[in-house]
């Protein structure tokens, strides 16, 4: 966790310079993070922006790292999982969906 608080603050300490280096004109990203212009660069200036802000500022510029990051994170839950006995057998995932389908075909027929 202090690894990720460092991260954090470096990140909020240099935005002005990760926001110069994007490929992105600022003009673009001001709109897309839905923060008026006179409040963002005001955040930028006293390095002010909330968790969440700067989150939606790096998924403006970094986009193909959402679909990356959520990959990990959906693995590192599933370890999670079994690591903590949160897991079904196969034979119990299978009947149930068994049971789905054939409840479905029902519903279909009776339809008919």
């Amino acid at each position: 966790m202090i690894l990720e608080i460092k991260n954090y603050i470096k990140i909020s300490n240099s935005i002005d310079e990760i926001l110069k280096n994007s490929p992105f004109k600022m003009k673009y990203i001001i709109e897309k993070s839905g923060i008026s212009e006179p409040t963002f660069f005001r955040k930028m200036k006293e390095k002010k922006f909330l968790p969440e802000e700067l989150l939606k500022i790096a998924e403006i510029i970094e986009p193909e790292k959402i679909s990356h990051d959520d990959i990990l994170n959906a693995i590192q839950e599933g370890l999670d999982d079994v690591k903590n006995g949160r897991i079904t057998e196969h034979m119990a995932v299978m009947n149930e969906a068994k049971g789905r389908i054939a409840k479905k075909k029902n519903e279909y027929f009776l339809d008919k």
